[in-house]
């Protein structure tokens, strides 16, 4: 089955395509790894080496990467699925294949050794230019340039060819050495000898120069220490937080964000691009709208596992929330009071967050006109909120849309506050115990 090569063109006759990626998980304990049973088919369709996609995939998952020429193997250290090894595919396409004007994949890497740099040119619009990354296939492209036909590094060599690389020839040794798997290995000794070549060597796919030998040297034997650390931590962090967004996309598009290992899995990305505390701003833009109420009980457990214990956290969840109800302002703001109102009831929110925002107008997220009207709105909640420890005692049975003219009715009962304003917040715990607002009447 093929695939668009750039998968945001939706268009059914788009003429650019590659095969789907298809992922082998081989071995078990800390022999697993995933070969990618056609990369050499994909990367010919993206006219790069296999290596490169290969590569990157090691890059973006910490992973070592081996190379089997010989059989066209292409393995990533590690279990790995074809579809996240696809979405990996849609970053290196984009970084590295699509032309920055037309996003067009009909380009070329040139690599200048002498520079130190690399060059993409587009045969469609014509473009030409630097290929500016920091990312750390950068540096392996620099030491592993393409050939003039990128499109057959990968490609089986001969066994002659392997043979005679694999042996002392007139007492010179070759660039590399090759086990009788096919795998690269390298030997320090042999790099004085990497630029010798007969006139047979020549129509070798793989690059061997002096530079490459020792980037495929170094690549092997610190290939593991190097990429433990992924360079999504180089980024800005706005383009840290658009993976975040497009990752937490795909599954509500699929409509998994219900299932615990993806919310897991959502949590552990966070993380991992150290966006924790700033992620409940996409999961508000992405997951609420006008029906906000609902929303904030169906995605109860995902928000709770950004969100608990965390204040600020919880501040910027109130910041995705200003966004929201600025979006869908006409019907949103009379419901202010009452979407807080479920977070708190949830534990989303939690009081001393709650209180903090409502201490000041900010317009960091919205407007400064439209968080003050937020404010205005959320004020009978705030004083609710403010005395309701000692006003628990009653259990509400009506709907989400009444809830806001419970708050104002319950802020006016004075004689209920002059009778148990003293003991304040101390005795929230004891209040506790007796009848709580029924969250599911909500």
């Amino acid at each position: 089955m093929s695939v668009n090569v750039n998968r945001n063109v939706s268009d059914v006759f788009y003429r650019y395509k590659m095969p789907r990626l298809v992922a082998k998980v081989e071995g078990k304990g800390n022999g697993i790894k995933t070969v990618i049973v056609n990369m050499a088919e994909v990367a010919k369709a993206l006219g790069r080496p296999p290596t490169y996609p290969t590569k990157y995939f090691g890059c973006e998952l910490g992973a070592q990467t081996l190379f089997d020429f010989k059989n066209e193997r292409f393995i990533v250290n590690g279990s790995h699925d074809a579809i996240k090894l696809q979405d990996l595919l849609d970053g290196f396409i984009r970084k590295f294949v699509l032309c920055p004007e037309c996003e067009n994949p009909e380009t070329d890497l040139l690599v200048s050794t002498k520079k130190n740099t690399v060059s993409q040119g587009c045969k469609a619009c014509g473009y030409h230019g630097l290929l500016i990354s920091n990312h750390k296939l950068m540096t392996f492209i620099l030491k592993n340039p393409p050939n003039l036909n990128p499109a057959v590094q990968g490609s089986s060599l001969t066994e002659g060819k392997r043979n005679k690389r694999s042996k002392k020839v007139n007492g010179e040794n070759g660039p590399d050495n090759v086990d009788e798997s096919g795998l690269e290995s390298l030997d320090a000794s042999q790099d004085n000898g990497a630029e010798e070549e007969d006139d047979n060597e020549k129509v070798w796919t793989v690059d061997v120069s002096e530079e490459a030998v020792r980037a495929r040297m170094q690549d092997l034997t610190d290939g593991a220490k190097c990429m433990t650390i992924s360079d999504d931590l180089e980024k800005t962090e706005k383009e840290r937080m658009d993976i975040f967004y497009n990752q937490v996309k795909r599954k509500l598009d699929a409509d998994i964000l219900d299932k615990a290992d993806d919310q897991k899995e959502l949590l552990a990305e966070a993380e991992r691009l150290e966006i924790k505390t700033k992620a409940p701003l996409v999961l508000m833009e992405l997951l609420f709208d006008q029906n906000a109420l609902q929303q904030a009980k169906k995605y109860r457990l995902l928000l709770l596992r950004f969100t608990l214990n965390d204040k600020k956290a919880q501040r910027y969840l109130i910041g995705g929330l200003e966004q929201v109800v600025a979006l869908h302002k006409d019907v949103l703001m009379p419901r202010v009071p009452a979407i807080l109102k479920v977070l708190y009831d949830l534990d989303i929110l939690q009081e001393a967050s709650l209180l903090e925002w409502a201490e000041k107008v900010s317009k960091k997220y919205v407007p400064k006109e439209v968080s003050q009207e937020i404010h205005n709105k959320a004020a009978p909640f705030v004083k609710w909120l403010k005395e309701a420890d000692e006003e628990s005692s009653e259990s509400e049975e009506e709907s989400d849309d009444d809830v806001e003219i419970e708050y104002n009715d319950r802020a006016q009962v004075t004689p209920l506050k002059s009778a148990t304003i003293t003991p304040a917040k101390a005795s929230k715990p004891e209040d506790e115990g007796e009848d709580d607002v029924d969250i599911d009447a909500i």
